[in-house]
């Protein structure tokens, strides 16, 4: 074992001792060049047989993969040394406690609170399942999941996660835990199906507090907690299907049900299968009284056609919330049209807020149909211009407040789509603007997300940045005045956010400021009337004498 005091590799100072594993021993160390506290997994090297060689290879494997990784809700691997007889995998520290934990203090926890946690863990396992190859962790339980102080969690424990090879039959002979694997996790090939089995099995252990390791045969959440939701109860049992077939196919689908659980309980359905014999006699009377033959299929037509028109062109004194449930009832019938799509977020635009519930209701409709959009017409790239704008200049925690990083990291995949389809984009008017924020997230994603690599950003790595961002800004003047105050506002959020860095890397304190009156003055050249563009404008004129005398103290500090 390492000493308290220990210096790794001249900047990891070990603190102490806070887990203990097999052939590993984990310690809170402090980064003496970075002033931040990190994870220190010690894996000896005893070369006692191969059985220690084996666990050894897996430890590793483990942190090799999730060095590729990069989600809020996995820990951070962000540097692995190997010292000959032991190895160390520095990676984040995590404060909290384990569900587990939580639940033998706590007890059973409120379905509420169950479903959120539930939804994040949807999530994070997506984002597993959709890495080439997928990752399927097989190891989802409550004492693999931290709760941190703020509220959110993440998941621990990647010794068993494998990548998933669709011509291997059977995986290798190492398990999850009994009670939350799945059938075929004990005899043949697992896949994302596995995972969600475990999940249900997980939800309801936290909703009832019945441990499934304890031989306990399953029973229905409702059975030992009757104030639960028949949505919940249904949920859980499609998660817990013997047969892989027969449960949710993906955890898009479960993150919708948990979304919406009403949707799928027996009154529910009741009272759609009557609303259906509804409209379907109506329907069948107008068709036997105004059609024939082939002309039914025409006339149904016709009749989507004017309800997608009228479900998309609400009157402008309707409320925000009767138009969204306009708009995803359009999307509902052509999901494969992006005018709806467009529209929803535009109401979110209008609104000016788009939070965690405004995320979770987009995505619910965005997520469930994106696969039936056209990947080649120039709507999707103006869709994707969309979403990326509404996280980089909108999206906020629960509790109102955002990290510039945050927004950058959510935005990143839809500027990255616009920037790598030349096919999608070709002749689309945005393309330039849409090009600028793909190279201010590319250039957070590299240096300061990233954190499989300890790469930081140089001098020159900046220098380059203001090169693009000035050619960038000389090719927009064809943009709308809103689209344009966009990127003014993000090159201005960077400037600032990154001005800490700047300074340490010598960059000339001449040449932001040369970029922060660039952008102010050509904010204030545009001529506006929408509250939104005022708004944008406003905020760059308030945040311009403030952003501005920020930087200049940082250099005046050495």
């Amino acid at each position: 074992m390492t000493e308290i005091g220990t210096v790794i590799d001249g900047k990891y100072e070990i603190l102490r001792k806070i887990g203990k594993g097999g052939m590993s021993v984990v310690y809170l160390a402090m980064d003496t060049h970075l002033n931040k506290q990190w994870a220190v997994k010690e894996i000896i090297k005893k070369g006692n047989g191969k059985n220690d060689e084996i666990i050894v290879n897996s430890l590793l494997a483990e942190a090799n993969m999730m060095k590729k990784l990069d989600h809020p809700a996995l820990p951070r691997i962000v540097d692995i040394i190997d010292n000959k007889d032991t190895i160390y995998v520095i990676m984040d520290y995590i404060e909290g406690e384990s569900l587990d934990k939580y639940l033998k203090e706590y007890g059973p926890q409120p379905e509420e609170l169950v479903i959120e946690w539930a939804k994040q863990l949807c999530d994070a396992l997506s984002y597993l399942h959709s890495q080439k190859p997928p990752i399927i962790y097989r190891d989802m339980k409550p004492a693999n999941i931290m709760l941190k102080p703020e509220g959110n969690i993440k998941i621990i424990d990647f010794g068993i996660a494998r990548e998933y090879k669709e011509q291997k039959l059977a995986d290798t002979t190492v398990l999850g835990t009994k009670g939350y694997a799945p059938p075929e996790q004990y005899s043949g090939q697992t896949d994302a199906r596995s995972d969600i089995y475990a999940l249900g099995m997980t939800m309801h252990h936290l909703l009832t507090g019945i441990d499934p390791r304890g031989g306990e045969g399953y029973h229905p959440v409702r059975t030992w907690s009757p104030e639960l939701s028949e949505g919940i109860e249904l949920i859980i049992d499609k998660c817990v299907q013997p047969a892989p077939e027969n449960r949710y196919q993906t955890c898009a689908d479960l993150l919708y049900d948990l979304e919406h659980p009403q949707l799928i309980t027996k009154d529910y359905k009741k009272k759609q299968k009557v609303k259906l014999g509804v409209f379907l006699g109506t329907f069948i009377f107008s068709v036997i009284m105004f059609i024939t033959g082939i002309a039914c299929r025409m006339v149904s037509t016709s009749i989507n056609n004017n309800q997608y028109e009228n479900l998309i062109s609400v009157s402008a004194s309707t409320s925000i919330d009767e138009k969204k449930e306009s708009y995803i009832s359009a999307i509902e019938i052509y999901p494969d049209r992006q005018d709806a799509y467009l529209k929803l977020l535009e109401s979110y635009e209008d609104e000016g807020t788009f939070g965690k519930k405004e995320n979770d209701e987009f995505l619910a409709v965005y997520n469930k149909y994106k696969s039936e959009l056209d990947t080649t017409s120039i709507k999707t790239a103006d869709l994707n211009y969309k979403i990326g704008m509404m996280y980089f200049n909108y999206y906020t925690e629960d509790d109102g407040t955002y990290s510039f990083s945050g927004r950058v990291q959510k935005a990143y995949s839809f500027f990255e789509q616009n920037y790598e389809n030349e096919e999608l984009t070709e002749g689309y008017q945005n393309q330039n603007i849409s090009d600028c924020y793909y190279r201010i997230c590319y250039f957070y994603k590299k240096y300061i997300l990233n954190s499989s690599t300890v790469e930081e950003p140089s001098k020159n790595d900046y220098e380059e940045l203001f090169s693009t961002i000035n050619g960038m800004l000389e090719n927009i003047s064809e943009a709308s005045a809103y689209d344009r105050l966009s990127i003014y506002n993000a090159v201005f959020m960077l400037m600032y956010d990154q001005r800490n860095n700047m300074q340490q890397n010598n960059v000339d304190s001449e040449d932001i400021l040369s970029i922060i009156d660039t952008v102010h003055d050509m904010a204030n050249k545009l001529q506006v009337n929408k509250e939104q563009s005022l708004k944008l404008q406003t905020e760059i004129n308030e945040h311009y004498e403030s952003f501005r005398d920020a930087i200049i103290r940082v250099y005046e500090q050495t």
